[in-house]
């Protein structure tokens, strides 16, 4: 196989696809990417077995057919470090060689044959979304997913398909996020994402997909990518008991204003101390050495009585870089209860920190 590429597109295409490598063992043909090139199309490919992603392009010369694998790190780090022109990647016995004008690197590969093949669409069922408006919600709740329970299910987000909504549901046990679509659905079931999945959505989708699943497998497809993730299996916890069914109070606050001064206090501690006033909110760092970080904001709470809230500061500044109007509600019930942050259809349920 021989090819010319642009440096810029080849080395595009392999940053795309360094988190679907296998890091820990170069041994493995899935530290590998693979390439393959037929018929005027490049395809490359990596999967580490749980997640993978195939990129497609039609940007470059063919001069001889074929296929090969190669360490993705290794040949992205060679690609890095050459000029911006045409690269020359041709594979020569059980080696790739990359060339470019003097310079040139050698590269062993692994059968192609041997590589793992990706689940495929057919016969599997569509998931009927706007796809803007997934990504925008899986975006919203992404941080409040745990990253290394023990309860497996718990690093990775629900989608909770309803007949005439959509939930996507994440949760670190100590606060949940709730992301609601309004849809019609035939069919009502669930899948578990896991949050690397997650995560790379967000970072290669911005248009409309098409989007795929079956007992083990999500696949989203559009023009430019093919990717697919193996779901996580297991029984997602009942987040309708987490939110409470109402609450006694109701206060509308400032975006910009609340991410100021909460930030201001953080300078100190992550853990603040919020005093909801008639007249003013109150802003304190939680630290027991003698150093302290106040803040005050004014304005009208409507409350006739004080109301104090210790919370991990984290909490709130994720939910507020969500918020898309200049305003949200928070909900409470008593200092020592989980409390809710509202923005139209996203909410947050946090629990405070209970001294």
């Amino acid at each position: 196989m021989k090819i010319r590429v642009s440096k810029p597109l080849i080395e595009s295409i392999l940053i795309n696809l360094q988190p679907f490598l296998e890091k820990k063992d170069a041994s493995q043909i899935t530290s590998h990417i693979f390439l393959e090139a037929i018929n005027g199309n490049l395809t490359i490919k990596a999967t580490d077995g749980e997640i993978g992603l195939i990129i497609n392009s039609t940007n470059l010369i063919i001069e001889e057919e074929g296929t090969f694998t190669a360490n993705g790190k290794k040949l992205l780090d060679i690609i890095r470090i050459l000029k911006n022109e045409e690269i020359i990647l041709e594979t020569l016995e059980n080696n790739l060689n990359i060339k470019q004008n003097k310079s040139k690197f050698k590269l062993p590969t692994f059968n192609p044959e041997n590589y793992p093949s990706f689940p495929l669409i057919e016969n599997k069922p569509q998931i009927a979304l706007d796809s803007i408006s997934l990504i925008k919600s899986l975006k919203k709740i992404s941080s409040a997913i745990d990253n290394n329970n023990p309860k497996f299910e718990l690093n990775g987000a629900l989608l909770d398909i309803q007949k005439n909504e959509t939930k996507l549901v994440g949760t670190d046990t100590r606060r949940l996020s709730i992301s609601t679509l309004t849809t019609q659905n035939e069919k009502e079931f669930s899948l578990i994402i896991p949050k690397k999945a997650i995560l790379e959505i967000q970072k290669l989708f911005m248009d409309q997909i098409n989007i795929y699943y079956d007992d083990t497998n999500l696949i989203i497809q559009n023009e430019n990518y093919y990717f697919f993730s193996r779901l996580i299996n297991g029984n997602y916890p009942d987040y309708k008991r987490i939110v409470p069914k109402e609450t006694k109070i109701n206060i509308t606050l400032p975006k910009k204003e609340m991410l100021e001064s909460i930030k201001m206090i953080t300078t100190i501690s992550q853990e603040i101390k919020v005093t909801f006033n008639d007249e003013n909110i109150k802003f304190n760092s939680l630290t027991a050495d003698n150093i302290e970080a106040k803040t005050e904001l004014q304005m009208h709470t409507g409350l006739n009585e004080s109301f104090e809230l210790n919370v991990n500061s984290r909490y709130l500044l994720d939910f507020i870089a969500q918020v898309e109007d200049h305003e949200f509600q928070i909900l409470l019930n008593e200092s020592t209860l989980p409390f809710v942050l509202k923005d139209k259809e996203f909410i947050t349920v946090i629990m405070p920190i209970i001294a």
